[in-house]
């Protein structure tokens, strides 16, 4: 039985004055795949934004509650960087350096200090390999990242984010610009990858949440409707009819 590698209390965002989450609490346990689904303009990526504190790059947001990784309340956190190199995020649309294949994975690592090219060579192919994109790119590591594909763009993203070795890994719609027979090779990654880190998986497809998550929490309208094992969520009585209709596809 694994512990909570996160834990978010009474946590509440507005933007503007806009509530764009209300008094959200959660935990999400170590070693899980915990999906985050809803409707748009639910809270999603808010809730990302906010465990690894890009929130404070919004402008005119308000920001209430608390959230403590492994015990620890990351606004007491003075190492703001830090506390974002452990924790990986990626956004729906690829943001490729326009550097090498092979820089733009290693980018982070030699920021951070590591310059030996063995042990650099050894975690590009690594994290490629995890983000199934080494098999293409291994033979042409030195052309720019922003001419691959919208789909290997979105994977040099996931390696990136891998590069830095992280705690938690946060996937917003990874798959949105990825092809199905790709994003099935990434879900099996996924699930080899939660052995030695948490994942966040924010999704607007349920089926993959169903695929992947361990739990599931469901947000509409900024609002925590229900968290709970997946097998709970996606059954035939989750407990709380709005569940039931949105994961049927009544709304969303």
């Amino acid at each position: 039985m694994t512990g909570n590698k996160i834990e978010i209390k009474d946590l509440s965002v507005s933007y503007s004055k806009k509530k764009a989450l209300s008094g959200i609490t959660l935990s999400v346990p170590e070693h899980e795949i915990f999906a985050v689904i809803g409707p748009a303009n639910s809270g999603k990526t808010t809730l990302i934004k906010c465990i690894n504190r890009t929130i404070e790059l919004e402008p005119n947001v308000s920001v209430t509650g608390r959230i403590m990784i492994d015990g620890e309340d990351i606004h007491e956190n003075r190492d703001v960087y830090g506390l974002r190199r452990r924790i990986g995020v990626v956004f729906p649309l690829p943001v490729g350096l326009p550097l090498s294949i092979y820089d733009n994975v290693a980018y982070a690592p030699r920021m951070a200090g590591k310059k030996d090219k063995a042990f650099l060579d050894e975690l590009v192919e690594k994290c490629l390999t995890q983000a199934a994109l080494w098999d293409e790119v291994k033979d042409r590591l030195d052309s720019l990242g922003t001419m691959l594909s919208g789909g290997q763009q979105q994977r040099l993203t996931i390696a990136r984010a891998l590069s830095h070795e992280p705690e938690i890994l946060c996937l917003d719609e990874f798959s949105i610009a990825i092809d199905p027979v790709t994003t099935m090779r990434i879900e099996d990654v996924l699930i080899e990858l939660k052995k030695e880190i948490t994942i966040i998986l924010v999704t607007n497809l349920v089926q993959q949440a169903r695929r992947l998550s361990d739990k599931t929490c469901f947000l509409n309208i900024g609002d925590l409707i229900q968290v709970d094992e997946t097998e709970v969520i996606f059954s035939e009585d989750p407990g709380i009819q709005l569940t039931y209709d949105y994961v049927h596809g009544v709304f969303g």
